[in-house]
């Protein structure tokens, strides 16, 4: 039978919500035991948090200064040394994931499965490649250790439990490495929803034609209490930060709604939202690709047309 890790990712003391699509991959496996890993310096909230989740069987928790930041070279060797009697280890597909397993699954001697998307049994899986216009079925090794990262667009959040799981300290003997140091972490504030796990999204392209006008995406999505993405193309002309780029070298999403605004609709940034739930679309080019993917059209200006949405809305 499967017994299966989730490392957890975290930040700022709160569990991330792609450790619970994490489990979500792990319970479609029918795994005997399912348990989540917390690296962390301060352990506690975070593992209070995981063990919440339906389906998990323990939580394990390795308490040290050096996880205070999530360096992939500090983790990685602690998840090697605990994956030990595991014969999986899944990572959500973030950034965090597409860091820390990469170096796990080296130290274990195996290759990577990146972005499971669905799991036809124990050790075969199903993944996107070319941009995700094609869907290719990978089996793994059963005698080696599974590493996979799990594509947290393709799997629902799993439920929280009426009783938390129980939490263990683990105590590994491994040597760290003390050529990598935390410097600073710069990222974006804001006090609007998470882009990868908001339930709606509203996104601007090119078509929105300025760094200035995009006050007009910001506002909409404000209004309807919705994250804020972007096209590739609106982040390369400087309209917005790259962490807001939603594509295949950008986030992959899946909100219940997401709203393109002046956005043509390349292949590439229709792979970072094919499993959203209803897609709307906004563009003055009535042959743009976005309207074949949208579920609901509205050929014409931006500027006159959100107003509108805005007033109607009330």
């Amino acid at each position: 039978m499967s017994k299966i890790l989730v490392i957890a990712e975290h930040l700022n003391g709160k569990l991330n919500p792609s450790t619970a699509r994490a489990v979500s991959a792990a319970t479609a496996i029918k795994a005997e035991t399912i348990d989540v890993l917390v690296l962390s310096d301060k352990v506690d909230a975070i593992a209070k948090e995981a063990a919440k989740i339906q389906g998990i069987s323990r939580v394990f928790t390795v308490e040290r200064a050096e996880n205070a930041h999530p360096l992939a070279s500090m983790l990685a060797p602690q998840i090697a040394k605990a994956a030990a009697n595991y014969s999986h280890v899944f990572v959500p597909s973030t950034t965090f994931g597409k860091d820390v397993a990469p170096r796990a699954a080296a130290l274990l001697g195996v290759a990577q499965i990146s972005d499971v998307m669905s799991a036809e049994g124990s050790h075969t899986f199903k993944r996107p490649i070319y941009a995700g216009n094609a869907i290719i079925t990978v089996e793994a090794d059963p005698s080696q250790t599974v590493v996979a990262t799990i594509r947290t667009a393709s799997w629902p959040t799993a439920a929280d439990n009426a009783n938390s799981a129980p939490i263990e300290a683990l105590d590994l003997d491994v040597a760290l490495p003390t050529h990598t140091r935390f410097v600073e972490l710069k990222q974006g504030k804001s006090d609007r929803p998470d882009l990868q796990s908001a339930s709606r999204v509203v996104s601007g392209g090119r078509g929105v034609g300025s760094k200035e006008n995009f006050e007009i995406i910001y506002k909409f999505a404000d209004k309807i209490g919705a994250a804020v993405g972007a096209s590739r193309a609106a982040v390369d002309a400087g309209y917005v930060p790259n962490e807001l780029q939603v594509g295949q070298t950008g986030k992959i999403i899946a909100p219940e709604l997401y709203i393109a605004i002046g956005i043509s609709g390349a292949i590439q940034h229709l792979t970072g939202i094919k499993d959203a739930g209803t897609i709307v679309a906004i563009n003055k080019d009535a042959e743009a690709p976005i309207f074949e993917v949208a579920d609901i059209g509205l050929v014409g200006d931006l500027f006159k047309l959100i107003p509108e949405l805005e007033q109607a809305i009330g």
